[in-house]
């Protein structure tokens, strides 16, 4: 703010300069030079009456001197000032004088200007194409010269011709290069401007981490201190993460969102808010607590005329009917949102209705004055009753006239009635016909769900018979081995002691594989409840680093233990599963010499924690496979095989305690998993 008014007064003082120069020189030429700073001085602080006083007055002397460059570039200002004075017609005729000086000059940069203000003053005008046009043939000769804030200008009002004319990449080009040149120019507000486009722009774009960002730089900006703009920026960020399917951060923001419009009982605001929290308590199958929620919202979008959250609105009440096998609802919700979205398509002009029966019907007749009857007839009487006996047959042929007309509309109106009626019940035919085609549709979908359902739940049996037939049959077999060698007097004690880590190693591998296929084959059939409680995940790795510690020594493996008390608000023995398959994972993929690190974060509002190894890492095309439901695996450093199942069911097993599970990798360095549970019971 002190540098804004440091600048401001130096500008002041150095008009008020070039001014007192001015009074007392004496050479014309340098009256026009000193004139032409004074102007852009003057339109630079946007003091444009002064501008153009010191325009009109540089403008006859230049003339008079026959100074070319000073006649263009003062007609060139002279236009900028009409133009923000919003004088088109005079704008565009003086930017075409002086680019035709320009030209003559060969001076490449102010036909450049030109053309850009000539862009600017359409595209502002809604003349997109046409304004693109120019600002394109400028843009060139702005970049060779880097010219920061001219081409800052050009940047924006490019990205909003291309975004009106529904060229979004084009759009998202422009608003990023614009952007780069807001932060040089520290323009805060171009810069929040620009972000909540790009964030828009993203967002259709199903790029939500980048719209994320975009929303997040400008709810951090001073500019989001207001209510109102926090009202709608919230929801928006609680939606984007919704989403991304990452229902911690989307309930933090539209929970904030909530109790900030209901503080400010901002109505767009609390719109926003509802329709996203309805869709993130489907996802959670709090089915109750969404329909309040959405059935608010609907009375919000009607009674603000928001047509596009309306529409989301019935998609989400189609949604959680669907969910609830109501499908006679979810059909009617259906049928909302297709006669909406057709409406806001469809722009039809109304026709103008005219009635032809009475355009041709004069309401006023012509009749004689008594001055002119008496000149005509000697005998008032006989005249007057000529008059009248004229009067009457005229009115009887308006009469007959007016009843033939009524008679016409009635037989006409008939006609409409009936044609009106025809349409009415083929409307009401089709309606029916798409009601019935609908309602079948939504059943064909639930008998590809049920259809669907039965083939998971067969793909299940078939899963669990080929790793119980291969994996744990192998397992198994090995200790058999074993115990037979032990029977039989076969091993010396040296022996045995030696093949007790080996033995150890199966029969934890058979021990994790039950554990693993017990847990995914409940979750593949939906079977699988949490039993939250609040439990120390300090505790979990101790016990679990008791298990893996003969296999580590076998293998050489170092252990780093950054473990910290902190409590988590899940199921335990769920955890204790996703700890111990990630430290055998972890184990599986390091050498001898390498080391896995176990540590936790402490934060607010959730407990994170993270399992490192310095192994053989995960490639950038094998990262996108994991976690999948699919048999993915990959041998270890020692030949070790695996199931594909582990990752997955750990995946299942967080994401059912309202956690998330990610990876970090880089091939030949190391991979670290990270799992992140609440603290607390999550708010309903």
């Amino acid at each position: 703010m002190m540098l804004s008014v440091s600048m401001g007064f130096s500008q002041a003082n150095d008009i008020d300069s070039l001014a007192i120069d001015l009074a007392f020189q004496d050479q014309d030429s340098l009256k026009v030079d000193t004139s032409l700073k004074l102007i852009r001085l003057l339109y630079d602080a946007d003091d444009f009456e002064r501008a153009l006083k010191y325009v009109i007055e540089s403008e006859k002397l230049s003339h008079s001197l026959n100074y070319t460059e000073a006649i263009a570039e003062i007609t060139y200002y002279k236009s900028l000032i009409y133009a923000h004075k919003g004088d088109y017609i005079n704008a565009v005729s003086g930017y075409n004088k002086s680019k035709d000086l320009f030209k003559t000059l060969k001076d490449t940069l102010g036909i450049a200007k030109v053309n850009n203000s000539i862009g600017l003053i359409e595209i502002k005008r809604g003349n997109y194409s046409k304004g693109l046009q120019y600002s394109l043939l400028a843009i060139s000769e702005l970049e060779k010269r880097n010219l920061t804030k001219e081409l800052n200008l050009t940047y924006s009002n490019l990205a909003e011709a291309y975004y009106n004319i529904n060229a979004y990449d084009k759009a998202i080009e422009f608003y990023l290069k614009a952007l780069e040149k807001q932060k040089v120019l520290k323009d805060f507000e171009g810069i929040n401007k620009s972000s909540l486009k790009l964030a828009e722009l993203y967002s259709n774009r199903k790029e939500h981490r980048k719209a994320i960002d975009f929303y997040q730089s400008v709810l951090n900006s001073d500019i989001a201190k207001s209510d109102s703009l926090r009202g709608v920026l919230l929801p928006k960020l609680g939606g984007e993460y919704l989403k991304f399917n990452d229902y911690g951060n989307a309930t933090k923001y539209l929970v904030q969102s909530y109790n900030l419009n209901h503080r400010s009982k901002d109505p767009l605001g609390m719109l926003l808010t509802l329709n996203n929290l309805g869709d993130l308590n489907i996802r959670q199958n709090r089915l109750k607590t969404a329909e309040s929620q959405l059935l608010e919202a609907g009375e919000l979008a009607k009674t603000l005329d928001n047509k596009t959250e309306l529409l989301k609105h019935y998609k989400l009440l189609k949604t959680l009917d669907s969910t609830r096998k109501r499908f006679d609802r979810a059909f009617v919700w259906q049928r909302e949102y297709y006669e909406l979205n057709n409406a806001l398509k469809v722009n039809e002009p109304e026709a103008k209705v005219s009635s032809p029966f009475f355009d041709d019907l004069s309401l006023n007749a012509e009749i004689p004055d008594a001055t002119s009857l008496d000149d005509r007839d000697e005998n008032p009487s006989k005249a007057t009753s000529t008059v009248l006996n004229s009067a009457d047959d005229r009115l009887g042929k308006f009469k007959l006239i007016f009843y033939g007309l009524l008679a016409a509309l009635a037989i006409v109106s008939t006609f409409l009635v009936l044609i009106y009626l025809k349409r009415n019940n083929h409307i009401k035919y089709m309606q029916e016909l798409e009601e019935k085609n609908l309602k079948i549709e939504l059943q064909n979908e639930a008998f590809l769900e049920q259809t669907k359902h039965l083939e998971n739940v067969n793909n299940v049996k078939d899963k669990l018979f080929s790793i119980v037939s291969h994996d744990l049959k192998d397992s198994l077999s090995s200790i058999n081995g074993f115990i037979d060698l032990l029977r039989e007097g076969s091993l010396s004690r040296e022996e045995f002691d030696n093949l007790i880590p080996e033995l150890s190693e199966n029969a934890n591998n058979a021990s994790l594989l039950l554990f693993n296929l017990l847990n995914w084959s409940k979750s593949q059939m939906q079977s699988l409840e949490p039993k939250p409680s609040l439990f120390d995940v300090q505790e979990v790795f101790e016990d679990k680093v008791k298990l893996i510690e003969p296999r580590m020594q076998s293998k050489g493996i170092n252990l780093v233990d950054h473990s910290l008390r902190d409590f988590a608000y899940a199921d335990r023995s769920m955890f204790e599963i996703v700890v111990q398959n990630l430290l055998a994972n972890a184990l599986k993929f390091c050498k001898e010499g390498d080391t896995i690190t176990i540590s936790n974060h402490i934060s607010n509002g959730s407990c994170i924690i993270s399992i490192a190894d310095t192994g053989v890492g995960i490639s950038k095309e094998n990262l996108s496979k994991l976690f999948k439901n699919s048999s993915f695996t990959t041998v270890g450093t020692n030949n070790e095989k695996g199931t594909g199942l582990g990752l997955s069911i750990c995946k299942e097993l967080v994401e059912l305690n309202n956690g998330k599970i990610w990876v970090e990798s880089t091939q030949g360095v190391g991979s670290t998993f990270y799992v992140q549970l609440p603290k607390s019971k999550p708010v309903e």
